[in-house]
This record gives C-alpha cells, structure tokens and sequence, in this order.
C-alpha cells in the first residue's frame, strides 16, 4: 500500500534531493532570481539610509549609524547563518533570512511614520541579517554543481544582480515619495516586498540537493573533517582569501569614497550617483561571461586579469581626476572585483569537504564581512585626511599580497599537474 500523497508531499520539499546536474543548474537560476531581489532591496536603502538617518537621528552625528548597522549585522550573523544553513538546510534557511529582510522593511516604515530612530535603526539591522544569508547564495550554487561548472554556476548567480544594480536606485527614487505624509516610507515598504518575494521564490521553486562530487584535493566526504586551522594554511584557501576579502575590500574602500572624492574634484553629486551606477555595471555585467573565460583561459589567468584591473583602477585615479577618469577607474574596479570575486569564490568551493563546508564558509564569509566593513568605515577619514590620490596608492600593498597569493596557489596547480603527468608517463 502506498503512502498517501499528502503525507510524501509534505516530506519531498523538506528532504535533500539526490544531486544531478540539471536539479544544479536549476538552482542557479533560482538563486540568480533571489539574487537579483536581494541586489534590489540591498540597493534601496544603500541609497536612502543615510538620508533617512539624518531626517530622524536625534544627533545628526547618528545619522549614518543605520546605514552602518546593515554591515555590522551582516557581520555578526554570517558565521551563525553557516551553521543555521549545515542544520536547517539552504532552502529554509535561505527563506528565513529573507523573512527578516520583509520585517526589517516594515520595521523601516513603521519607523518613518511615527519618526522612531532607533526602530529604524532595529530596521536596518534585520536587513543585515537577510544580507549575510544572501551571501551564501553563490555558495549554495558552487556546491551543488561539479567542479568544472562551479565557476558557471556562481557567475549565474552574480549575474541576477545585473539589472537590480540599476533598478534599484530607480526604484528607490520613484517609491520615496509613495507617501507625501512620510518621505522615504514608500521606498522601505518596496524593500519588504522584496524579501516577501524572495520567501516566496525560495519555498516554491529551490530544493536542497545532495553534495556534488567533491574535488580531489578536497577530500572525501566520508574522512574526518580538518582542524579550520589545517584548511586556512592551504594554497587553495589563502588565494580564496585573497581575492574575496582583498577585492572586496579594495572595492568597498574606493567606491565608498569615490562620489566624495568627486564632489571635492569640483564634479556634481548627479556625476558621483552615475560613477557609482557606472561601477555597478562593471561589478555584475561580466557575469555573464566570466564563468566562460574561466573555462577557456583558466582560473589563474582570469584572477590575475581582475588584479591587473585593480591595478588599473588605481593607476588612472591617481593620475587624472578628470570625470572620464573617474568613470574608467570605477568601471576597472568593478569588473575587477567581480573577476576576483567568481574566481575566488571557485577556489573557496574547493578548499572543503563536505563535512567541513559550514565552518570554512562561515569563517571565510566572516573575514569578507570585517574587511569590508573597516573599508568602509574608513574611507571617509581616509579620504578627508590623505586625498583621493594618497586613498588609491594604499590599496597596492593590498593587491600585492593577493597577487602573491594566487601566484603560490598557481606554482602548486602547475607542479601537481607535473607530477600527475609524470606518473602517467
């Protein structure tokens, strides 16, 4: 006798699906769609918090405290979301995350209403949260996919911010004045939806899969997992490191500064809105590709394309401050991150065993998270005290590390790849 279909369709959402490679590659789109309503929500009060905080900040010096909140939360929770996503797997996981993004938003717009700073500092905080569980959505598209398609899989993902990076500050002006009564109310009610849709994609349509075939220099799901310690001294861990928490946080360090500097270099504030729209592109539109230019050239050359890049983002800072130079600048850095960012996310996604994938994600993500928000935070003084020039010039020691990194990580690939050759031959 069978069992009764409600009893199995209750139970099939909830279990892990055995891992196939088109239930991965549907996953991706999935995680692509919930990607680009993150990018959108994210977008919206990246835009408008800071506005927001100093129309109701007690203390004007207060009023980027909200906006700062939206980091600091993401990073508190990062390393707790790894461990909530090994118990209650991605799916769930993913949807409460999302949740929060939905309760911070109508937190926001309670707040505006009634002219409550600290609840819309509370507001911003839950929104954090849903951003340090959206963080794992590239991750949750490497793992379920091979090694060969992991670099495909995460540029799928990124490439879902594509349009959202540009709808989202459109949104954002169109939706600010919804309610004449209260400014900006209307902008955060749209961040609600945002994650409402986000729940409702992920109950719907993401299903948990089984682990994909582990890579060879990872180990076998079935042997002990390694002291964290033992992982984060590998090759492949600390060029990981270098391309996601070094790109990252030369990017927050100059994006953040780059419409300050512009205003200063005698530019408009709709000039410094449009650098930043300009970068955004840079940051997602390769997505499209990068996955493929991973496959053809191969990851080493693809990571060093996006260092070079960097490179060529300081380089045209620091000798012109023209508005051209600016556009040029912030559009290398973008697509430079986002080069080191699809690579180095493949290179974490090989560093684990399965048994091992929470801890080394959490801890990565929780690097990523401190980096940026110290980038973040300083780029303002930073910029105030030494100047555009002086701000640019810094981040070469930074790129120098990440490129000796991956240059390590590169020997090794080559001499593995000797050695398998000569014990063929």
């Amino acid at each position: 006798m069978t069992r009764p279909q409600t009893d199995h369709d209750s139970r099939a959402a909830s279990l892990p699906q055995a891992y196939s490679p088109a239930a991965g590659k549907r996953n991706a789109s999935v995680l692509a769609v919930c990607q680009g309503l993150f990018t959108c929500a994210i977008s919206i009060d990246l835009t408008l918090t800071a506005l927001t905080g100093w129309q109701l900040a007690p203390d004007k010096a207060l009023a980027t405290l909200p906006f700062a909140l939206i980091t600091v939360a993401g990073a508190l929770v990062t390393w707790f979301a790894a461990f909530l996503i090994q118990r209650l797997g991605r799916r769930l996981s993913f949807a409460l995350g999302a949740a929060s993004c939905c309760v911070g938003g109508l937190v926001s717009v309670w707040s505006v209403f009634h002219a409550q700073f600290w609840t819309f500092c509370a507001g911003t905080a839950m929104v954090g949260v849903f951003q340090a569980f959206a963080q794992y959505y590239r991750l949750a598209a490497a793992d379920a996919v091979a090694d060969e398609a992991k670099s495909r899989a995460i540029s799928t993902v990124l490439a879902g911010g594509v349009i959202a990076a540009i709808a989202g500050p459109a949104l954002a002006a169109w939706s600010k004045d919804l309610f004449p009564a209260a400014l900006f109310a209307g902008a955060y009610l749209v961040v609600a939806a945002m994650g409402l849709l986000s729940v409702v994609v992920l109950l719907a349509f993401y299903r948990d899969l089984g682990a994909a075939p582990a890579a060879a220099d990872a180990g076998s799901a079935d042997a002990p997992a390694r002291p964290l310690a033992e992982i984060a001294r590998t090759p492949v861990f600390m060029a990981s490191v270098a391309n996601n928490v070094a790109g990252s946080m030369v990017m927050m360090l100059i994006m953040t500064a780059a419409p300050l500097a512009a205003v200063a270099c005698h530019h408009g504030i709709d000039d410094g809105a449009a650098i930043i729209q300009w970068h955004l592109v840079g940051m997602y539109a390769p997505s499209f590709f990068a996955g493929r230019l991973i496959k053809r050239f191969g990851l080493g050359s693809v990571l060093l394309a996006g260092l070079a890049l960097n490179l060529a983002c300081a380089a045209t800072a620091m000798a012109s401050t023209s508005l051209p130079a600016f556009y040029a600048a912030l559009l290398f850095l973008g697509v430079g991150w986002n080069f080191m960012f699809v690579g180095g996310t493949t290179l974490l996604a090989q560093s684990y065993a399965p048994s091992e994938r929470a801890k080394t994600q959490g801890f990565s993500e929780l690097l990523r998270y401190g980096a940026t928000a110290l980038a973040t935070l300083g780029a303002g003084p930073l910029l105030a005290r030494f100047g555009w020039e002086t701000l640019n010039a810094a981040i070469l020691p930074i790129l120098l590390l990440s490129t000796l990194a991956t240059a390590r990580w590169m020997i090794g690939q080559r001499a593995a790849r000797a050695q398998a050759a000569g014990s063929m031959g």
